[in-house]
Formats: C-alpha cells, sequence, structure tokens
C-alpha cells in the first residue's frame, strides 16, 4: 500500500471517528435526558471530520491538495440544508485559502457550485429511503470529482496521475457509501432513543395515574361507608368511633397527595436552618416503636460536638429520614441492628443509614427512586420517591450501595450551612 493510500485512509479514520463521537453524544443524551443538542449535533460530523481531514492532507504537489473532504461536506449539506451548507463553504474556502496554491480557485468554483446542488436537493433528501440516499450521495461524489478533474486538467492545465485518480475515486465512493449507512444508523438510533423517552413518560403517567386511584380510592372508600353508616340508628361510641376511622382514612388519602405534591414540586416552600442531629434523634424517636414492634435495635450516638446545619424543610427532612428508616425496619423481618451514623466531609453532612436486612440487587438499586417501582409486597414506591425528591431540593445526593442477602446502605449527603 502506497504513501498516498495510506494517507487517504487516514482520512476516513478522521470521519469514522467524528461519527463514532456524534453516536455517543446521542447516548449521553438519552442517559441523562439532555435536550436541545440536536442541531448542534449535526454539524458536528461534517465539521469536525472535514476541518481533521483538511489538517492531514495527502499532498501531490504545491497547488494541489488531496483528501476526503467532499465526503463530510456533502453528507452536511444534504442532511444539514442550506445553513448548514454554506457554513461548510465558507470553513472548506477559509481553510484552502491559508493553505495556498492555484487550487484554492478549483476549490472555489467546484465546492460553490456543490454547495448549491446538495442545498436545494436537501429536503428531498431527508424524505426518500436508504438506497435511494446512497445513490444520491454517490451521483454528488462522483460529479464533484469528475468537475474537479476537469477543472485541474482542461482549465489550469495541471497534469493529473490516472492510477492516483483511480484510487481517490473507489475511495471516496466507498467511503461515501459506508458514511452514509453509518450516519442513516445513528440518526435512526436517535429517533428510536426519543420514542423510548416518550414512552417512558407515558408509562410513568400510567403507573402514576393507577397508583394515585389505588391509593387514594381506599381510604375514601372506607370513609364513606362508615359516614353510611353513621346515618344509621346506632349508639354513640359507635358513632364516635366511625367517625374516627373516616377521619383517619382521609387523613391517610390527605398524606397520599401530599407525598405525590412533594415529587411535584421538589422545591422548597420554607427554607430554614436544619440541626441534622435534632432531626436524626426526632426520626429515630418516631421509628423506634416500629422498630421495637419487629425485634430491631436502632443503633445512633453522637456528642454535642457533632453538630451541624443544613438548608432545608424540617418537615419534608423529616418525612425523608422516616421513609428511610421504615424501610430499613420493614427489611429486617428476623431482628437485626439499624445503623445510623453522621460525619462531614468536604464540607459535605454524609449520613449512612445501614440495615441488616435482604438487601438489593444493582438493577434494584438503579431503580430506586421511580414512581411506583417497590421491593416491597404492598408498597407503592412513593416513599422513596419522595425521598429522592427532597434530598434534591436541599442540593444533596443519595447515594446505595448493598450486598444481596446481606444489608443496605443508604448515604446522604447535604451541603452544611456556614
Amino acid at each position: 500500500m502506497d504513501f498516498i493510500t495510506k494517507g487517504l485512509l487516514v482520512n476516513f479514520l478522521f470521519i469514522l471517528l467524528a461519527l463514532f463521537l456524534v453516536q455517543m453524544i446521542y447516548m449521553a443524551q438519552y442517559a441523562n435526558r439532555l435536550k436541545d443538542l440536536k442541531g448542534w449535533v449535526v454539524a458536528l460530523f461534517p465539521v469536525l471530520s472535514l476541518i481533521l481531514c483538511m489538517l492531514f492532507p495527502v499532498s501531490i504537489n504545491k497547488d494541489l491538495v488531496w483528501d476526503l473532504r467532499w465526503i463530510p461536506f456533502i453528507l452536511g449539506c444534504l442532511y444539514g440544508g442550506y445553513k448548514l451548507g454554506f457554513s461548510l463553504l465558507f470553513l472548506v474556502l477559509t481553510m484552502r485559502y491559508l493553505q495556498g496554491g492555484v487550487g484554492f480557485y478549483i476549490v472555489l468554483i467546484n465546492f460553490t457550485f456543490i454547495t448549491i446542488i446538495s442545498t436545494l436537493i436537501s429536503k428531498y433528501y431527508l424524505k426518500v429511503n436508504v438506497k435511494k440516499k446512497v445513490a444520491i450521495s454517490i451521483s454528488l461524489t462522483v460529479l464533484c470529482l469528475l468537475n474537479s478533474y476537469y477543472l485541474t486538467t482542461s482549465l489550469f492545465n495541471i497534469p493529473l496521475i490516472n492510477n492516483f485518480w483511480l484510487k481517490y475515486l473507489i475511495i471516496h465512493i466507498i467511503g461515501m457509501v459506508i458514511s452514509t449507512l453509518l450516519w442513516e444508523v445513528i440518526r435512526t438510533n436517535f429517533q428510536v432513543l426519543q420514542k423510548l423517552i416518550k414512552a417512558e413518560k407515558i408509562q410513568m403517567v400510567g403507573h402514576l395515574a393507577a397508583s394515585i386511584s389505588h391509593e387514594v380510592r381506599n381510604p375514601l372508600t372506607v370513609s364513606r361507608g362508615f359516614i353510611q353508616l353513621l346515618s344509621e340508628d346506632i349508639s354513640a361510641q359507635s358513632r364516635k368511633e366511625y367517625s374516627e376511622i373516616a377521619l383517619k382514612e382521609l387523613d391517610r388519602a390527605t398524606e397520599v397527595i401530599n407525598d405525590y405534591l412533594t415529587f411535584a414540586k421538589p422545591t422548597l416552600e420554607k427554607e430554614e436552618k436544619i440541626n441534622i442531629q435534632d432531626e436524626i434523634q426526632h426520626a429515630v424517636n418516631v421509628i423506634t416503636p416500629l422498630a421495637t414492634m419487629n425485634g430491631v435495635q436502632v443503633v445512633f450516638s453522637l456528642s454535642k460536638e457533632d453538630q451541624y446545619f443544613a438548608i432545608g424543610e424540617k418537615k419534608k427532612f423529616q418525612q425523608c429520614l422516616i421513609n428511610i428508616l421504615k424501610n430499613g425496619i420493614e427489611s429486617m423481618p428476623d431482628n437485626g441492628h439499624l445503623q445510623i451514623r453522621q460525619s462531614v466531609t468536604n464540607d459535605m453532612i454524609k449520613i449512612d443509614i445501614r440495615d441488616e436486612g435482604k438487601g438489593m440487587t444493582q438493577e434494584q438499586i438503579n431503580r430506586l427512586g421511580e414512581p411506583y417501582f417497590t421491593t416491597k409486597e404492598k408498597g407503592t414506591g412513593l416513599g422513596m420517591m419522595v425521598s429522592y425528591s427532597i434530598i434534591k431540593s436541599m442540593n444533596g445526593t443519595i447515594k446505595v450501595t448493598s450486598d444481596y442477602g446481606k444489608g443496605t446502605c443508604f448515604t446522604l449527603k447535604l451541603p452544611i450551612f456556614k
């Protein structure tokens, strides 16, 4: 393989590198639910690969510079339309002018001609199938190369080596076919990922609707039943008991609605300075009766020197701690220890809540905080969903580590208020 062929293949690797980078950005967009990337990502492939190809060309003489710039240029014009097309034209002309030589005028004539043709058929190109796209791309490639050959040999009287020109033409055609197919695959994958995001949103709405109807209907049905009983001829004692049960069920329905509102509106309604140690102690006091009933021992001891403050809303933070502590206790049906430890690292308050329950798999950990996902038989996932939302609103994070069959550790990190 001669030096020129190796140089052209290196150019083609630059094109593949740009395509690979675009694919990675699309995947990152899906994983992180990023928005407003589509416009500039389309331009990233032709711009990056075109610059790399022109920075590392295969030079023939002082007047002519040969590389694979036609592949990203034509695809950029076809997929990006006239805005991207003329931007690429300006970029090519600027870089080619700096390289010098009479070849600049060949580039000026040929690239301007191809830019006009490519941008005019861009809308049609985007609507046709893959086979027609490949055919159009190859046709434009052959057209521009033949035009370059004619301008070089006839108009500027610069001789060309036929053996090199044949290799140059073949590599261009093969490169254009591969690049077009890869770009179509990337665009198709992106569209599929967009549909998956929409499907996940629709599924989430469905789960939320089912969860709300299930959680709210039950206490309302119970309340309605006992209110109906109040209209009957019953004793004063029974009337009082029925009223208390109906009110408790209505309060439970209110709590469920408040949980959803907390998730839907994670911002703090009332910012205040929170003594983290006091709030942990309060949550432990609330949860101790449940722990005693389940034979679980809560281990928590701190000195006055360990008092640190954070900004948040006391009631919501207490709700978050109680949800996590309650889950830890319920995960240990056969007794155990629930350990709570507070520490400080890098101006962050760290709270470790470790249980000795059955633990979770990595897949379950990844889904924690999702609506309607729970590891409990009769759970709804609302507790953890709300807890994640509360910690996020306090500019904190929750990290979960677990050994299946051994236990789970929830690590809460909150910025210290100074």
